[in-house]
């Protein structure tokens, strides 16, 4: 949580880098971009020294692919660019040249230093009006009637803890999962739904989940845990 003073605060989610093929799995890379499609705006934090000889502007166009191979959504949201590492930048040219190419293209840059905190408060005051020029996200509740399945009678499930993985599993859970369109908001929202009305929910916290953890249902559909 960044907060701003004055009672103002917006939430910041640090994502490991993106590797290519992340959108086919590589690398954790589906776990990693579910992440970001939470994120309503993103921050690139590029390596702007290029110590290790990479092309900032080659990866920053690298991980827009992956994102639109994944969900072309997300190459859409707005994305704002932090040059990092200033403090160990050799070549002043070499900033400004990427300055001017990214913001020709339509993204803000700002350089900035992780280490001495240079630049960093100019960028987080610049994200958080962004995220307040941001419409109100949609909510969808939809309405009983437009449920595609039919709530299942209480049936018995298991929940164990696997190498630091909370396992669901259970005849009826599979069956829902067979039918489950995880593509559709309405079809996910009845499958949480069924979860917490039949005890898989309350049976996690009583097992101590927190969010964050992962939770494995069925064979092999996996999830996040967010309370």
């Amino acid at each position: 949580v960044v907060s701003m003073g004055e009672g103002e605060s917006f939430v910041v989610a640090d994502i490991p880098g993106l590797i290519e093929g992340a959108h086919e799995g590589i690398g954790l890379g589906h776990d990693f971009l579910r992440h970001i499609e939470r994120t309503r705006i993103l921050v690139h934090v590029i390596d702007i020294a290029a110590v290790d000889g990479r092309d900032p502007i080659e990866d920053f166009h690298a991980i827009n692919r992956e994102l639109k191979k994944y969900n072309p959504d997300l190459a859409k949201r707005p994305q704002i660019i932090a040059a990092n590492k200033v403090d160990v930048l050799i070549n002043d040219a070499f900033l400004k040249g990427f300055t001017t190419t990214m913001e020709q293209a339509g993204y803000r840059v700002f350089p900035i230093s992780a280490v001495t905190g240079a630049g960093v408060k100019e960028l987080m005051g610049y994200v958080y009006e962004q995220v307040k020029a941001l419409p109100e996200p949609i909510v969808y509740e939809p309405a009983p009637k437009e449920l595609l399945f039919t709530a299942v009678e209480e049936e018995p499930f298991t929940v164990e803890i696997d190498n630091g993985i909370y396992v669901v599993d259970g005849p009826w859970i599979r069956g829902i999962l067979r039918g489950i369109n995880f593509e559709d908001r309405e079809s996910l929202q009845y499958f949480q739904r069924a979860l917490r009305q039949k005890g898989v929910i309350e049976a996690l916290e009583e097992k101590g989940i927190e969010e964050g953890d992962t939770v494995m249902v069925g064979e092999d559909s996996e999830f996040e845990y967010i309370p």
